[in-house]
């Protein structure tokens, strides 16, 4: 506990920055101020947060087609996100990427991505590129358990094992993929399982217990930066939005629901912290206010901010080699 003490607020921080960004993302998707898609990550906070406060700023991610949370969890400006979810010129991305591309390449976040499994072999070569430069450079794929049925999934882990490749494969198993249960598409009951295969340790964990998470990751961080190759996690959560807005949510039950609403990853954090003393009532509460109001001047800013030029409209598609 001595090692993540100093970080606790900062992780209270990132927590409750995901929850008011993906709820506000909600309301104003349902107020037809956002295009598109957003898939939220409502619920999942403990584990992007987890994992991320074991990285460096030069440690490197990718991401999924629900990236929000992810991006917040690497240090990505929720500001920029906002706007970039309104397609502003001011975003992320130039309000090109929207939801489902948003990425900082300073941040080390190499996108949120809406193919599905795509970040696998994306995640391998950021980890060659290390490998082969000689820095201790670790990258971390986040992907989810209807990704682990794709091909590009089990190529990436395969060659991540042969190459040695720093790499942590963190599969987030919030149980449904779209919208079918992991015990119908999953021919194993825990996916990490499937690290055997790939001479790679792996190993299933709570993931709505951030210190769960944060412990996991550390060792399986340290063992790829120390050259001993990829681990594969997997983390067992529940989202609480559907898998995107407008899902009718009915391939689980009220009851399953509100069994897992009970195990808040952040009310859980909270109680424990306070428990022993390891944050104040008044700390939590300011966090909470600040978090209130970034995520509220964020919207302004949002809908204050310019569309991107018309003129503006290819650049960044192309590549100009000399």
């Amino acid at each position: 506990m001595a090692d993540i003490k100093e970080k606790l607020p900062w992780i209270y921080e990132r927590m409750r920055l995901i929850r008011e960004f993906e709820n506000r993302a909600a309301d104003l998707f349902a107020e037809g101020k956002i295009a598109g898609f957003v898939h939220l990550y409502a619920g999942e906070e403990a584990i992007g947060v987890g994992v991320c406060a074991q990285l460096t700023d030069r440690d490197f991610i990718t991401s999924t087609h629900r990236g929000h949370g992810h991006c917040i969890s690497k240090g990505v400006d929720p500001t920029e996100m906002m706007a970039e979810l309104y397609g502003k010129a001011s975003g992320s991305c130039k309000g090109k990427g929207g939801s489902m591309h948003i990425a900082d390449v300073t941040k080390g976040m190499l996108g949120a991505n809406g193919i599905v499994g795509a970040g696998g072999p994306l995640a391998c070569g950021s980890a060659l590129t290390a490998k082969v430069k000689g820095t201790d450079q670790v990258t971390v794929c986040f992907f989810g358990d209807g990704a682990s049925e794709q091909g590009t999934m089990h190529e990436s882990m395969n060659l991540a094992s042969i190459w040695k490749l720093p790499v942590v494969f963190v599969c987030e198993n919030n149980g449904y993929a779209q919208s079918t249960p992991s015990s119908y598409h999953c021919a194993v009951r825990d996916i990490a399982d499937r690290a055997a295969g790939y001479s790679m340790p792996g190993f299933t964990i709570d993931g709505a217990d951030l210190f769960a998470v944060y412990e996991a990751a550390g060792e399986a961080i340290a063992r790829a930066r120390r050259g001993e190759g990829p681990t594969l996690m997997e983390c067992k959560a529940f989202r609480y939005y559907g898998h995107f807005q407008g899902d009718n949510l009915s391939y689980f039950t009220e009851e399953e629901r509100s069994k897992n609403l009970a195990r808040d990853p952040i009310d859980t954090f909270k109680k424990r912290v306070l428990d022993r003393g390891l944050l104040s009532e008044s700390e939590l509460a300011e966090i909470d206010a600040r978090v209130k109001k970034t995520i509220g001047d964020a919207v302004q800013f949002a809908e204050s901010a310019p569309y991107p030029a018309l003129e503006e409209v290819l650049t960044d598609v192309y590549v100009s080699y000399p």
